[in-house]
């Protein structure tokens, strides 16, 4: 059975950082591609930031344009981390896992990062 299980979400205050892991199991992680999804309250889900199995990377345009997250993976320890620095309110949402290849997509269950002024 594939799980993803995010974790490192919480409550920081503007200007902080957090690190978020997703932890994969069931599935060969190294053929995957992983991401990283947010939805705050009251809009859609959105891309954060995508890393291949190589450690191809791509980012929303709203990451590019600042440089405050990091996407990165250790296919070792079948996990995937997202290193959010320099917080801003609007960064508060349920940040997603998602794994996907040609056949198959599977998303977490989400952690809180709740950003205060």
């Amino acid at each position: 059975q594939v799980q993803l299980v995010e974790s490192g979400g919480g409550s920081v205050q503007a200007g902080g950082s957090l690190r978020l892991s997703c932890a994969a199991s069931g599935m060969t992680f190294s053929r995957y591609v992983i991401g990283w999804y947010r939805q705050a309250p009251g809009k859609q889900r959105e891309l954060v930031a995508t890393i291949g199995s190589g450690g191809s990377t791509n980012y929303a345009d709203f990451v590019k344009v600042v440089g405050r997250f990091t996407i990165s993976r250790d296919n070792a320890k079948n996990t995937v981390y997202l290193q959010m620095n320099s917080l801003k309110p609007e960064d508060t949402a349920v940040y997603y896992c998602n794994a996907q290849n040609l056949y198959n997509v599977y998303w977490g269950q989400g952690t809180q990062v709740t950003v205060s002024s």
